[in-house]
């Protein structure tokens, strides 16, 4: 896949700089934790919400945010930082489709980020 079509998805620019400090390949066994954590991340996410615990679902996400970014995924980052900012105006809206957008792409995301660090290795 043209490195155009992932830029909305991967962190790019971070990436690069991540390859060139530690290498692809360390880079990917970060990855494979992210994705043997991911499972919880989103499955704590779900609960939070199904218990209309706003607090709890903000600190998810935010925790959430944090590991997706350390691994340069872009999309799940940012989409992660509008579900923890509890006091936006549309933000009880708004979180359903986020967090679905987060459900739908993380698979995704994380196989495409694999498949550009497996280029990259």
């Amino acid at each position: 896949m043209a490195e155009a079509k992932l830029d909305p998805i991967l962190d790019l620019n971070t990436l690069e700089q991540y390859c060139n400090a530690i290498g692809a390949s360390t880079l990917l066994k970060s990855v494979v934790l992210f994705e043997q954590l991911l499972p919880e991340y989103l499955d704590n996410l779900i609960k939070a919400n199904e218990s209309k615990d706003k607090d709890t679902l903000c600190s998810e996400a935010h925790k959430f945010k944090g590991a997706a970014g350390s691994v340069g995924l872009k999309r799940i980052q940012q989409t992660a930082q509008k579900l923890q900012h509890g006091e936006e105006p549309d933000w009880e809206t708004d979180k359903e489709v986020w967090l679905n957008l987060i459900l739908d792409h993380s698979a995704n995301d994380l196989k495409k980020l694999k498949d550009y660090l497996e280029s990259k290795a």
